[in-house]
């Protein structure tokens, strides 16, 4: 079962207390981001997140799943009524995941006359 964009909403509007929250469709589901680091997703009308030490402290209980197939690398957030917590859960993991990736600029070079005489 796909998950509703209301849901999403509903927990971007919760975790908005973490700073600039997005979300977006991602492989029939939806991923979010954080002030542009990716942070987490909404599967099956669930909120996941990445998982960290910080989180993890945040999380004491929660165990590393695969919410969809392979490596498990998320913590399945089921409290999404406590905005404090979530804030400090999203910061706290925010803080730990890589800066997010910057494509190179191209530089162009100047173009350069061309060797020979011109042609009139």
């Amino acid at each position: 079962m796909a998950s509703s964009l209301e849901y999403v909403q509903h927990v971007a509007a919760q975790l908005s207390g973490a700073g600039a929250i997005s979300y977006k469709k991602l492989f029939g589901e939806y991923g979010l981001w954080c002030g542009g680091t990716f942070f987490g997703t909404v599967e099956n009308n669930q909120f996941y997140i990445k998982v960290t030490e910080a989180g993890h402290k945040h999380l004491p209980e929660a165990e590393p799943v695969a919410p969809h197939g392979g490596r498990p690398g998320m913590y399945l957030v089921e409290e999404l009524d406590d905005r404090e917590f979530l804030t400090a859960l999203v910061l706290d993991t925010c803080g730990q995941l890589p800066e997010p990736h910057k494509p190179k600029q191209s530089v162009s070079k100047p173009s350069q006359p061309k060797s020979g005489k011109r042609k009139s």
